[in-house]
Parts: structure tokens; C-alpha cells; sequence
């Protein structure tokens, strides 16, 4: 069985990053989505917020599972049996940082593989960063999250006031 590992702060999780969780499910046998507790950024949600987040946006995929870490990722993948990394790319500007990763990686860990995945086109500009900053301007970001992510969002920006 293939196990994939999909690594990310999700802060929070949008639907670029569903597109990828789902083309992934139907590519490997499992796909465990990372949730790293401390990344290096400001984050909107905490480490559990972002799993719950995440775990029901990703519930209708079957094959998929949701976990929090902390440490090297490559110690999860092993952690967890994971053989593949998979990532998401969306445009030149992701290229240059995915592949130092990927370097990385290989060096760290050469038995895990990384597979990218392109973004489809409607998902091409969207990070959680700049959805953050549309929620917190007042805008609409129902079409790129889903409705439970939506509501957090908005809640959060709502407390920030």
C-alpha cells in the first residue's frame, strides 16, 4: 500500500489544497494530511482548530486522514510509514522553493519520494495568506474554502475587531 503524506500549516485549509488532497486520493492508497503545529508564520487558527478544519473538509474522501505533527517532516513520513510526499504547485515562484524541498528531502530522507501536483487553473492564485487578507478586508471567500472553513474565517475576523 502506498501511503502519501501532504504537509502544510493549512492556516486555513482551501480548496487548491482539497484539489490536491482529492487528485492525490486517487492516486495513492491513503493520503495523510500533515497539519505542522508551529510553523514559522502568523497563524489565524490553533494546531487543533486547524485539524478539525481540515478533517471535515476532507471527510467525504475516504481514503484520507488528518494529523497534526511537530519536527521534521521527513520523521513523520517515516512516523506514519509515508513513501511519497506530495505537494502542490502553483506557479513558477512555488517551483523554485518546492524543488530546495525536494532537495532537502532527498538528502534527509531518499526513500520518500516527492510528487507535485499542479494546481488547476481556478485554485492558480490562491494561498491561505491572501484569503486571510480578503476576509480580514471585508471580501468574499466563500467560493475558495468550504462553508465550514467559510464560517471559521469569518469568525475569527469578526473577534479581531
Amino acid at each position: 500500500m502506498t501511503t502519501a503524506i501532504y504537509p502544510g500549516s493549512f492556516d486555513p485549509i482551501t480548496n487548491g489544497h482539497l484539489d490536491v488532497v482529492i487528485r492525490a486520493a486517487h492516486v495513492f492508497e491513503k493520503v495523510i494530511i500533515g497539519i505542522y503545529d508551529t510553523p514559522e508564520k502568523k497563524l489565524m487558527f490553533s494546531p487543533q482548530e486547524r485539524v478539525d478544519l481540515a478533517y471535515a473538509a476532507a471527510k467525504n474522501t475516504a481514503n484520507v486522514e488528518v494529523q497534526l505533527y511537530s519536527g521534521l517532516t521527513v520523521a513523520f513520513a517515516k512516523k506514519v510509514g509515508a513513501q511519497v510526499m506530495v505537494r502542490g504547485l502553483r506557479a513558477s515562484a512555488d517551483f523554485e522553493f518546492e524543488f530546495d524541498m525536494a532537495m532537502m528531502t532527498n538528502k534527509l530522507a531518499p526513500e520518500l519520494e516527492m510528487v507535485c501536483f499542479m494546481a488547476s487553473p481556478q485554485y492558480q492564485f490562491l494561498s491561505s495568506s491572501l484569503l486571510k487578507e480578503v476576509a480580514r478586508l471585508g471580501g468574499a471567500i466563500d467560493d475558495w474554502v468550504t462553508t465550514n472553513v467559510a464560517y471559521a474565517v469569518k469568525e475569527k475576523v469578526k473577534n479581531l475587531k
